[in-house]
């Protein structure tokens, strides 16, 4: 397989194109692919199949794995900003 690394691929898209993104994604992925995104959009974070997160701040002030796991463990976990 193929490893991708975008980063923030959603920014400017329109929410429809956002929507076939995902399912590029997700399509690269089934052949046997990785895709590995830095995407603060909601909806691309809650179709990760892992999320890690990142924090606790920016640039000096982060930096460290605040959270990892699948979107659903992002969610509950009190240390994550993201969830």
């Amino acid at each position: 397989g193929v490893l991708y690394v975008l980063d923030e691929p959603s920014v400017g898209l329109h929410q429809s194109d956002n929507k076939k993104l995902i399912t590029a994604f997700k399509e690269l992925r089934d052949l046997g692919n990785t895709v590995i995104a830095v995407e603060h959009d909601t909806e691309t974070i809650e179709a990760a199949d892992h999320v890690i997160d990142l924090g606790p701040g920016a640039g000096p002030r982060g930096g460290e794995i605040i959270a990892e796991g699948t979107p659903d463990q992002i969610r509950s976990n009190s240390k994550s900003i993201t969830g």
